[in-house]
């Protein structure tokens, strides 16, 4: 490997890391603001603002579906945004924490562009996806 496509390839690595990063951060920073809002519907939401954060951040068998993942967070976002637009409060915590969510929602595009290929790269992991998951079904119903 050339020594200039090593640089690349390192460089993208960094970068790759940086964007995930800060997508964990925003991520915990909208978990904690919904945690401190208080009752049960923002409770839940920061839980699974705090659960897809895990998912994205941790190592292992997850980084084969963290383009999944990502469109899960993805949708998360977009429907608490919406559900906020339909019938939150309007106050300065709600705002900051809107703004916060525009960039999560950026960002996340943004990586599901760059990292997982963007539609047509996200369409190739869930053909992939769907015959491993399938492919181990029709093994196990052979295996009876």
């Amino acid at each position: 490997m050339s020594a200039a496509l090593d640089r690349r390839l390192t460089a993208t690595g960094i970068a790759t890391g940086l964007l995930r990063a800060f997508v964990v951060g925003l991520t915990l920073a909208t978990a904690g603001i919904h945690a401190t809002l208080g009752g049960p519907l923002f409770a839940l939401n920061a839980i699974g603002y705090s659960i897809f954060a895990t998912m994205m951040a941790v190592p292992g068998p997850i980084g084969r579906v963290r383009w999944l993942v990502r469109l899960g967070l993805l949708g998360f976002t977009a429907t608490t945004m919406v559900g906020w637009v339909m019938f939150g409060a309007r106050f300065d915590l709600a705002y900051l924490d809107k703004g916060i969510e525009a960039a999560l929602v950026t960002a996340l595009l943004i990586e599901l562009w760059f990292v997982d290929g963007g539609p047509f790269g996200i369409a190739r992991e869930a053909r992939r996806l769907v015959a491993e998951a399938t492919g181990s079904l029709g093994a196990a119903g052979h295996a009876h």
